[in-house]
Parts: C-alpha cells; sequence; structure tokens
C-alpha cells in the first residue's frame, strides 16, 4: 500500500479574530477561519467569483503568535495538513464531524492593514532591526574566491 500525502497550502483573510484557549494538560490551541477568494471567467465570458470558508488550528507557539498578531480581515499564508474530528453533540444526540486545517507553518502577508508584501514567517520571526542589518550585509560584494566549489 502507497504511503499517502496530506498538504494544504492556502492564502486567504481571517474571518473573524483567532480564538486561543488552553487544554487541560496545559497545551496552547487556537482557532480560526480563513476566507479563500477564487476567480474564474465563465464558459458566457463573465468574471465569476466564489469564497471558500476553512476552519483552521494552530497549536502551541505558532497558535500564539498568530492570536498576537493576527485579527479580522488580516491576510495569511498557511501549510499544514486536512484533519477530521468527530464528537457527539451532547444537545442533538448525533455525531458530528469537521475537517480542518491543522497549521504547521504560516507566514504573515501584507503591511499590517490587509495588504502588500510579506512580513513575517512562522519560521523565521525576525525583528525590524536585524533585517536592517541584514540589508546592510547584502550590500557587500561577494568575494567568489571564497565559495568552496
Amino acid at each position: 500500500m502507497a504511503k499517502g500525502f496530506n498538504k494544504v497550502i492556502l492564502m486567504g483573510n481571517l474571518t473573524r479574530d483567532p480564538e486561543s484557549r488552553t487544554t487541560p494538560s496545559g497545551q496552547s490551541v487556537t482557532n480560526f477561519s480563513l476566507a479563500v477568494n477564487r476567480s474564474w471567467k465563465g464558459a458566457d465570458g463573465q468574471q465569476n467569483e466564489a469564497v471558500s470558508y476553512i476552519d483552521c488550528v494552530a497549536w502551541g507557539k505558532p497558535g500564539e503568535i498568530i492570536t498576537q498578531y493576527l485579527g479580522k480581515g488580516r491576510a495569511v499564508l498557511v501549510s499544514g495538513r486536512l484533519d477530521q474530528r468527530s464528537w457527539d453533540d451532547k444537545e442533538s444526540g448525533q455525531k458530528r464531524s469537521k475537517i480542518e486545517v491543522v497549521v504547521e507553518d504560516f507566514n504573515f502577508v501584507g503591511d499590517g492593514q490587509g495588504g502588500g508584501a510579506s512580513s513575517g514567517s512562522s519560521n523565521t520571526n525576525k525583528a525590524a532591526d536585524n533585517n536592517s542589518t541584514q540589508n546592510a550585509a547584502d550590500d557587500v560584494p561577494i568575494d567568489l574566491s571564497e565559495i568552496p566549489f
């Protein structure tokens, strides 16, 4: 049997402020929803648009960062895996299930106002002063004799 592959990459805007909580074991978890827009030209030549609303969950430090820096309307790029949860609804007595994206990595998108260039990453999380010193280092010419290959 072949090994499965489960990877999701989405870019969208938060539909509401992220909601954080702590599990009884002390683990922090953050839930949020993304609105992902899609547009296409139909057979009649008309421009069509659709929006998909995707629930996401981020565990631990990534979730804490998302809660701290992102809010409703902010753009974010997330990557992760699809996961299906099931539970018994106590009110109706029915079995319920939900598919959501478990966030493994994310990048801030935009300038803080909802659009623009990338401004951060869960992997790098560099401070603004680190970026300025890095840009200064980029201005130094590269000595090709120092490359080992």
